[in-house]
């Protein structure tokens, strides 16, 4: 029977360890914090959004793209349901987004941990690998894992010690130099699904305003990424997940000492001509409203002071009394307002991260590494991110499966 061990009791870790057990495997989970799974309670704001039924290649970021879908592929969002149902959490369906039928998260956590008692699978809580060493190659490949505690023994390793993304819950990025030391190159890491911090000083006028628009991210004149939905403006910037979805080409952008711009449309449903005709019939309607009060139930008293503010104009000023030029600084401000962006929020308020261990190192049809066999890695140290919808998660259930039954039945390529 072979002997494997996982490093990181995330969701990677538990799918990897049920998958390499059910597939005959003597199976030791390792976990540095004092219990396992802790990340799965916060996710999908305590529901846990398990996996989403809309699925393409483009749900999934890597700086090798072709990566991610066929490791997806190998156990899809069809088999994640059936696994789930199996264990007992009947899905509820919000729009493809898939949650537990209680909206517990711990409903989750649960079911993978009972599974994992059924299993018999050997788990040590804060226990924290120090060091991975091979010896051997082939079929005599061996692991010693020195641990604070003691050292084992390993026909193979499943490295799933996760990301830097909320490092409170274990996610602290430990897995990174146990990769590096193996001889796998780190693609940078940058928080992913974040909040982007802004330049300007109006955003304390305008902070805790939600308004349905687009955003687009901009670097040395050419377009990153885009998404639409409810934007969020804090007292720092933007947020809300259209933000999320385009904030880890901020990240890069910023990482590589790049200026960077978010544009936001206020009004994405109308064109340009389409908003000067709009504000033309409400400046004829009411010509004896203030430029800011022509805005009311149109948007926010905050978003239309600031409006009104970075377009130059006074906010006695009456409709009536707005220039053609004017009017053309406020569809500006409407249809394209440009904020610079400075930074993200940092790790610990990053949903995921973008980047981790390289993924041209590794076989995409076990997850096995190109570097040393018997090495296998799944979840969030791998250099793949998906968007905001239970795409990170149904990463994890892909990859983890992937390698610990590709472990277990050790499949060379």
């Amino acid at each position: 029977m072979r002997q494997i061990v996982i490093v990181g009791a995330g969701a990677a870790g538990m799918m990897a360890a049920i998958a390499a057990s059910k597939a005959g495997a003597r199976v030791l989970l390792l976990e540095q914090k004092d219990r396992i799974g802790k990340k799965i309670l916060s996710t999908g704001n305590g529901r846990c959004n398990f996996t989403n039924t809309y699925q393409t290649p483009e749900c999934y970021r890597s700086q090798n793209p072709e990566f991610p879908w066929k490791v997806i592929q190998t156990f899809p969002v069809e088999q994640t349901i059936s696994f789930f149902d199996r264990l007992g959490v009947y899905a509820k369906d919000r729009n493809g987004y898939l949650y537990p039928n209680s909206d517990q998260a711990s409903a989750v956590l649960d079911v993978l941990r009972m599974e994992l008692t059924r299993l018999k699978v050997d788990i040590h809580t804060e226990e924290k690998v120090l060091e991975i060493k091979p010896s051997g190659k082939g079929a005599s490949r061996r692991f010693r894992i020195r641990t604070g505690q003691r050292c084992y023994e390993a026909d193979a390793v499943i490295l799933t010690a996760g990301s830097k993304a909320a490092p409170n819950t274990g996610s602290d990025g430990s897995g990174y130099p146990l990769a590096q030391k193996l001889g796998h190159r780190i693609v940078p890491v940058v928080p992913a699904l974040v909040q982007l911090c802004c330049k300007e000083s109006f955003y304390k006028i305008i902070s805790g305003v939600r308004v349905q628009g687009r955003v687009s991210i901009w670097s040395g004149g050419k377009m990153l990424a885009e998404d639409s939905g409810e934007l969020q403006l804090t007292n720092y910037g933007i947020s809300g997940i259209p933000v999320f979805q385009v904030s880890r080409y901020a990240a890069y952008a910023l990482l590589d000492k790049k200026q960077v711009w978010a544009e936001l449309d206020f009004l994405p449903g109308l064109t340009d001509q389409e908003v000067m005709r709009l504000l033309k019939r409400r400046i004829h309607n009411h010509p004896e409203q203030t430029a800011e009060e022509l805005f009311i139930g149109l948007f926010h008293k905050k978003l239309a002071q600031v409006l009104v503010q970075e377009s130059r104009i006074s906010r006695k000023t009456l409709g009536k009394e707005l220039t053609e030029k004017q009017i053309l600084m406020l569809i500006e401000k409407i249809k394209h307002f440009k904020t610079e962006v400075i930074k993200t929020n940092p790790f610990e308020q990053a949903q995921i991260c973008a980047g981790g261990v390289d993924t041209r190192e590794i076989h995409s049809a076990t997850m096995e590494s190109k570097r040393i066999s018997g090495l296998y890695f799944a979840g969030e140290i791998v250099d793949v991110d998906g968007i905001c919808g239970g795409y990170n998660l149904q990463w994890a259930w892909s990859s983890g499966y992937l390698a610990g039954q590709s472990a277990a039945e050790r499949k060379n390529i």
